[in-house]
C-alpha cells in the first residue's frame, strides 16, 4: 500500500527523511531524487514529521469520509483517547464529542473501550506466563518492523489485535453489520492497519484531517452543544495514549521485581530495543514498546505538542472518564463483549537484505575516509557507527553523500580544484587577451595587404580568376569579367567579382577541364593558346593550394601590347633555339649564322622602336 508520498517539486534534497527513516525505506534514485520503497516502509510517519519543506504527505481520507457521511448508511466514529491531548483548548471533552457529531456522524464511540478489552487479554496472557516472553502488539509500526526485519521473533508478538480493531468489533456487534465505521487517530500507520481487517474499519481520519474538516465546516467549540460518548464506554483504557497505559488498564504489575516488563518508547531506540530482544537471550523480560512517545505524540498530532502537556491532558481526561463511567456498568459491557475473538495473526514479510562481503564494506569505509574509525560515528548520518552506515551503502540503501565528513571533504577538494581552475583560467584569459591584440594587429595588417592586392589585381591588364576545388569563383578582377562578356558584366553588378559563381557555367568544357587538370595533378599549365568567343586568348593556370585553390591568367592576344610582347617573347625563343643550333653546326653555317642573328635582332629592334613611338 502506497500510504506515504513525496512531491518532487517541493523536495529540497535536504535528506532529513533519509536520516529519520528507521528502516531506510527512503532511498535515492539515479536522478538523485528521494523516493519511498513501500515494501520496506513500516508507516511510522517519521519522515513526514521531519520533512520541513512539506514535500512528504500521506493519503487523505477526507473525501472518502464525506462521501460515506452523505450516503444512506449510519456512520459511526470511534475516537482515540489521545484526542484529549490534541485539543488542549477544549476544556470539556463533551465539546469535541459534539463537534465530531456535527460533522455528520450518527454516533461517537471511544477506542478506550477496546483498550480495556485488549488490556484484559494482555493481563491473561502475561498472568499465565510459561517461560515465553512477549512484545506488545498495540503499535502498528512495531508489528510491521518485526514482520519485515525480525521475522524470527514474530511468535513473540502478543497475538492480540489493537484497541482500534477491538473497538470496531464491539461497535459492529452492538449496532449491526450494516454500519460504517470511521476511526479518528493520531497514527498514520493505522491507515494501513485497517487493511489487515477488511470490513471492520472503513476509513481512518487523522487528527490533522479532523481539524481540517472542523475548519472547512466552520465548527468550533462555541458552535455546538455538549454531547456524551455513545456506549460502550471506556474507563482506564483512556490511558492507552501513554506507553504504559495498557498495562495500567489491565492492572498488570509493572514493578521491577514482579512481572518483568520493560517499557520503551520513542523512535531513537526503537530498532535497537527490538533487535536486542531478538538476539540477547539473557534479557528475559516482556517488552512493552511504542514507536512514538505514546500515541498522544503520534505523527498526526499538532506540531507544537509538548510531551509533558500531552501526558498531563491524557491523565486528566482518563480521570474524568473513570469517575464518570460506572464501574459496574463498565464491567457489564466487558462481560457482554468478553467472548469476542480478539486474537491477531501476524505474517512474516522478510525485507532484510543479505550482508555485503567484508571487502565491499572496507571499500566503502576507504571511500568515506573512515577506514580507521568504523566503530565510531558523528551520527549526523543517522547511524550509530560508520560501519553500520558503510554496510547500508554497500547494500545500496544509502548514498556516500549522506556522510557529512565525506561531503565536506569532497567539497573542500572541489573548492581547491575550482580555485586552481580559476587561476588557470585567469592566466589563459591574459594570454588570450595578448593573443587577441596580436591577432587584431595582424588582421588589420592582413586586411590592408588584401586591399592593396585587390587594388593591384583590379589594375592588371590581364584577366585573373581564383577558384576552389569545386571551380566556384573565390575572387576575380574586372578584366576577367570583361573577357567573359556582357552577360557576366551584368551579373557582376549584382554579385561583385562573381564570387560563388560556378566556372562550369561561364567557360566551355575544353577550358574548365584545364582547371580540373591543375587541381587534380597539382601541375601548372603555362601559355596555352585558346579560342573563346572569337577571341584568341593566352591562358596560364597554376595551383595556389594543393587540391583546393587554383588561379588563372587570361590574356587577350588581340590586344596590341599583348601581341607585341608575345612576338618579342616568341622571337627570343626562336633566337635561343637557333643559337643552340648554331653552336652545334657553327662550323657549317659560318657567317650565315651571324647574318641570321643580325636580321632577327633588327626585327626585334624594329618592333621595340615601333612600340616606343606609339607610346
Amino acid at each position: 500500500m502506497e500510504l506515504i508520498r513525496i512531491d518532487q517539486k517541493k523536495c529540497t534534497s535536504c535528506y532529513a527523511c533519509l536520516r529519520a527513516c528507521p528502516v531506510k525505506a527512503i532511498q535515492i534514485n539515479d536522478k538523485d531524487q528521494v523516493y519511498i520503497n513501500h515494501q520496506r516502509c513500516i508507516a511510522c510517519g517519521n519522515c513526514y514529521v521531519n520533512c520541513s519543506s512539506g514535500a512528504i504527505s500521506y493519503i487523505s481520507s477526507i473525501k472518502p469520509v464525506e462521501k460515506l457521511i452523505k450516503s444512506n448508511s449510519e456512520v459511526i466514529a470511534i475516537v482515540d483517547p489521545a484526542i484529549a491531548a490534541e485539543f488542549p483548548d477544549i476544556t470539556d471533552y463533551r465539546n469535541f464529542v459534539g463537534m465530531i457529531r456535527t460533522i455528520g456522524f450518527a454516533k461517537v464511540c471511544e477506542i478506550s473501550f477496546g483498550a480495556d478489552l485488549v488490556a484484559e487479554e494482555y493481563a491473561e496472557l502475561i498472568k499465565n506466563f510459561k517461560g515465553k516472553y512477549y512484545i506488545t502488539s498495540a503499535c502498528p509500526p512495531v508489528v510491521e518492523y518485526i514482520e519485515k526485519f525480525q521475522p524470527g521473533i514474530i511468535d513473540s508478538l502478543l497475538p492480540v489485535c489493537s484497541p482500534m480493531i477491538a473497538t470496531a468489533k464491539a461497535v459492529r456487534k452492538k449496532y449491526g453489520e450494516n454500519i460504517k465505521i470511521i476511526a479518528i487517530s493520531p497514527c498514520i500507520a493505522q491507515k494501513k492497519e485497517i487493511k489487515r481487517y477488511p470490513g471492520l474499519v472503513d476509513e481512518l481520519l487523522s487528527f490533522e484531517e479532523l481539524r481540517q474538516m472542523f475548519d472547512d465546516k466552520n465548527i468550533t467549540e462555541n458552535s455546538v452543544e455538549f454531547s456524551e460518548f455513545d456506549p460502550p464506554h471506556g474507563r482506564t483504557g483512556s490511558l492507552y495514549p501513554l506507553s504504559h497505559g495498557l498495562l495500567e488498564a489491565g492492572k498488570i504489575n509493572t514493578e521491577i521485581n514482579t512481572d518483568k516488563i520493560i517499557t520503551r518508547e520513542g523512535n531513537y531506540e526503537f530498532r535497537q530495543n527490538i533487535d536486542d530482544f531478538a538476539k540477547i537471550p539473557s534479557i528475559k523480560h516482556h517488552l512493552n514498546i511504542f514507536f512514538c512517545k505514546g500515541c498522544s505524540m503520534g505523527p498526526c498530532t499538532s506540531a507544537s505538542q509538548s510531551y509533558l502537556q500531552s501526558y498531563s491532558l491524557v491523565v486528566n481526561f482518563a480521570s474524568k472518564r473513570i469517575n464518570s463511567v460506572s464501574k459496574d456498568e463498565h464491567q457489564k459491557d466487558i462481560r457482554e463483549f468478553g467472548d469476542m475473538q480478539l486474537m491477531a495473526v501476524f505474517s512474516p514479510n522478510d525485507q532484510r537484505l543479505p550482508n555485503p562481503p567484508e571487502a565491499k564494506v572496507k571499500q566503502v569505509l576507504n571511500l568515506l575516509g573512515h577506514e580507521h574509525c568504523d566503530n565510531h560515528s558523528c551520527q549526523s548520518c543517522g547511524y550509530k557507527s560508520c560501519r553500520e552506515f558503510a554496510v547500508d551503502v554497500a547494500k545500496n540503501l544509502m548514498k556516500p553523500e549522506m556522510c557529512v565528513t565525506y561531503t565536506l571533504r569532497n567539497r573542500q577538494d572541489y573548492i581547491k580544484q575550482l580555485t586552481e581552475t580559476n587561476r588557470a583560467l585567469a592566466n589563459t584569459k591574459k594570454a588570450l587577451e595578448v593573443s587577441e591584440r596580436k591577432m587584431r594587429v595582424e588582421r588589420e595588417s592582413t586586411n590592408e595587404t588584401m586591399n592593396m592586392v585587390d587594388e593591384v589585381l583590379q589594375k592588371l591588364p590581364s584577366g585573373v580568376v581564383i577558384v576552389d576545388k569545386e571551380l566556384s569563383i573565390v575572387k576575380s578582377n574586372t578584366r576577367f569579367i570583361d573577357v567573359l562578356g556582357s552577360d557576366a558584366v551584368e551579373i557582376s553588378e549584382v554579385i561583385p567579382g562573381l564570387v560563388g559563381a560556378d566556372l562550369h557555367t561561364l567557360l566551355p568544357k575544353d577550358i574548365y577541364t584545364l582547371f580540373e587538370y591543375v587541381i587534380n595533378e597539382n601541375l601548372p599549365i603555362e601559355n596555352r593558346d585558346i579560342n573563346f568567343k572569337d577571341n584568341l586568348l593566352n591562358l596560364s593556370v597554376f595551383p595556389i593550394k594543393k587540391a583546393n585553390i587554383v588561379a588563372a591568367v587570361f590574356r587577350d592576344m588581340h590586344e596590341p601590347e599583348v601581341r607585341r610582347d608575345e612576338v618579342v617573347n616568341r622571337v627570343n625563343e626562336v633566337i635561343e633555339k637557333n643559337l643552340n643550333m648554331v653552336q652545334q653546326i657553327g662550323f657549317l653555317l659560318g657567317e650565315g649564322a651571324a647574318e641570321t642573328e643580325k636580321m632577327l635582332n633588327s626585327i626585334i629592334e624594329s618592333f621595340r622602336k615601333d612600340k616606343r613611338n606609339n607610346e
